[in-house]
């Protein structure tokens, strides 16, 4: 056995006589093989160098090999025995060259060589892996900032829980994953225990679209999920059908049956509320060893997959902490903004209770002004087409809507609901007198008919006095028609008026001889009014209603969102020239949510059928109206137009 032979005068050299063996005890290798007379590979772990003749590195022997084994720049080297040109060693510098020997190198410089070309390897493979783990580590704070920011700004529930698994199968490198929302079960009809149930509220996987739906179950050990919200800890499972032996909780195969799709490791971690009470359960699938993967058959789960790690588990666990928190404040907020609907809902109907002739109409305003605010978000022309309301801005003005009437409930019962121009019992009053009126005619007749019997008196006289109380008679009853005709919220007629001028003379005889007016002031009064049922006081106090609304109104902590709730309900009988109340705004200083409101408040009061003292309109009538206001310079005629060509009454 020979050492290196080498032939220098053609610039090659040959290894075909060194010994594998030799070559493993003097480099302290794994493994060596002869690639060829000239090439030869070493390699520890998973680094590989390779000692070559000068001849075959000019030849590119090396790069060749170490290209087809596909083995990272990082991890290889190589050694050149013989000369090589100056330029070619600066080059090779660059590709990996460890070191470059006489074609007679000897065993130690040999050994020397090979021993510091794998310490370089080592040494580069560690500072490699240190700063990729410093990047990784400060990619995933990053990526843990960025999703608490995110957590903390979304408030639709929905929207959040779609976030908190997408971050979460982003950072744990997950192929899918479910969610689950803790919910207590209502008391059952036999008063049995109020006991936790679990919702599937979302899935996501990359791999495979199915159809699915929401669906609850109870809280049990024998489920992952279950035995994580009732041990508050982690499960993380390498492969869910191999299971270990006496395991509480198992795995429900069917899912995979039913779409084909192949789970494999899985990872769960409990959402923990604030409060420390656990509300959900994040669930992810199938860890990827690269993200692109699509795991589409069960071979590709077999060569793809790979368990979650502890540092997975950790990054799951801090961002659910995050989530915990984000999840129950977002829960808060639905559960606030669900008493508050409510509240503002029970409202209306405490309204509407008072005045039960616009039963409906605070509702029917609300979704045509909202239908008109969403029709102005779609126009491209005119100059409301750069006007767009957010959802927060169409919430204020579904409030300001719902409770624009907010404020009769400081308007007396009476005069809200006053559907004549007397009231029920100043028109009994009258009718009592009239009655009254009749028995004391009838009184008078016996008597002065009897007195003339008495007196020896003729049927003529008798005649007489019969004639002239029967046309008290019918003055009385003229007069009491007079009354119910003039009482109705029509416009008063000419005869009308005549007959009440009439009236307004007649008296009435008590029984104690003096006489008095049929009607008093207040009641012809409220009879001359020439159209509707109300006096200028008691329009007055309708009118007052927004006064009250405002000043109610501003009394709730609507908070900075829903500010303007009080301003927009109190300015929608404000008109665009100034003749509007209760504060006579002009156009500019009318918020346009109210000019908006304005339009629904009159559309529905001319078309609305349940009114008993006016009869409704007919649709076309009815926007002709509006129209009339447009040139009256009540309303806004662009945001009119959009009312029509939106079909806004119809909720096209």
């Amino acid at each position: 056995m020979t050492d290196l032979e080498v032939r220098n005068g053609a610039g090659t050299s040959s290894l075909d006589r060194w010994s594998v063996d030799r070559f493993v005890a003097l480099a302290k290798v794994d493994s060596c093989r002869t690639i060829s007379e000239q090439l030869i590979e070493l390699r520890r772990g998973s680094h590989v160098l390779v000692v070559a003749t000068a001849g075959a590195y000019r030849a590119g022997d090396v790069e060749r090999h170490l290209a087809a084994e596909d083995v990272p720049r990082h991890s290889s080297r190589f050694i050149v025995l013989g000369e090589v040109e100056l330029l070619a060693v600066n080059e090779a510098s660059q590709c990996g060259l460890a070191a470059l020997l006489p074609a007679q190198a000897s065993d130690a410089e040999l050994s020397v060589a090979c021993e510091r070309a794998f310490e370089s390897m080592e040494v580069h493979e560690r500072t490699l892996s240190h700063g990729e783990r410093l990047s990784r580590f400060e990619f995933e704070l990053d990526e843990l900032i960025e999703i608490a920011r995110a957590l903390t700004k979304e408030r639709d529930i929905k929207k959040l829980l779609e976030l908190i698994l997408e971050k979460s199968r982003f950072v744990t490198g997950a192929d899918a994953g479910s969610i689950y929302v803790v919910e207590d079960d209502p008391l059952s009809p036999s008063g049995q225990v109020e006991t936790q149930r679990l919702h599937f509220k979302l899935t996501q996987n990359e791999s495979a679209q199915f159809d699915w739906s929401e669906f609850t179950m109870p809280v049990s050990r024998a489920s992952m999920a279950g035995w994580v919200v009732l041990e508050r800890q982690t499960i993380r499972i390498s492969d869910v059908y191999e299971l270990p032996q006496g395991s509480p909780y198992g795995f429900d195969r069917s899912f995979d049956a039913k779409t084909g799709y192949r789970t494999k490791s899985m990872l769960c971690a409990p959402l923990i509320s604030g409060r420390g009470d656990v509300i959900g359960v994040l669930q992810l699938i199938n860890k990827k060893r690269r993200s692109q993967t699509k795991l589409m058959t069960e071979a590709d789960v077999e060569r793809n997959v790979m368990s979650f790690d502890p540092r997975s588990e950790q990054l799951l666990v801090t961002l659910a902490a995050q989530a915990g928190v984000a999840l129950e404040n977002a829960m808060l907020i639905e559960e606030i903004r669900g008493l508050f609907e409510g509240f503002v809902r029970a409202s209306v109907d405490a309204i509407e209770a008072r005045d039960p002739t616009t039963s409906g109409h605070s509702r029917r305003v609300a979704e045509f002004t909202l239908r008109l605010a969403n029709a102005v978000n779609h126009t491209d022309d005119g100059p409301y087409r750069s006007v767009r309301f957010r959802d927060d801005e169409l919430r204020e003005l579904e409030y300001a809507s719902l409770l624009h009437d907010f404020g009769k409930i400081g308007v007396r019962e009476p005069v809200l609901v006053k559907a004549k121009k007397l009231y029920p019992y100043e028109l009994d009053a009258i009718r009592l007198r009239i009655e009254l009126g009749l028995r004391e005619i009838e009184v008078q007749r016996h008597a002065r008919q009897l007195e003339i019997l008495r007196r020896g008196g003729t049927e003529s006289d008798l005649l007489r006095i019969g004639v002239e109380l029967d046309e008290q008679r019918f003055e009385l009853e003229r007069a009491y028609e007079t009354i119910l005709q003039a009482a109705e919220p029509t416009l008063l007629k000419a005869q009308d008026r005549q007959l009440l001028d009439a009236a307004e003379r007649l008296t009435l005889r008590r029984a104690d001889g003096h006489s008095e007016p049929l009607l008093s002031q207040a009641e012809l009064t409220s009879l001359r009014i020439e159209r509707g049922s109300l006096t200028s006081e008691e329009f007055a106090e309708i009118r007052s209603h927004v006064v009250h609304t405002e000043r109610f109104l501003s009394r709730i902590p609507w908070g900075r969102t829903l500010g303007r709730v009080p301003l927009i309900a109190g300015a929608h009988h404000e008109r665009l020239n100034g003749t509007g109340y209760p504060a006579g705004r002009h156009a500019d200083n009318i918020p346009v949510q109210a000019k908006m409101m304005s339009i629904a408040d009159i559309y529905d009061a001319l078309t609305a059928s349940d009114r008993p003292y006016k009869r409704a309109v007919s649709h076309e009538r009815a926007l002709q109206i509006l129209d009339m206001e447009v040139r009256d310079g009540h309303l806004d005629g662009d945001l009119v137009r959009v009312f029509h060509t939106a079909g806004v009454w119809a909720g096209e």
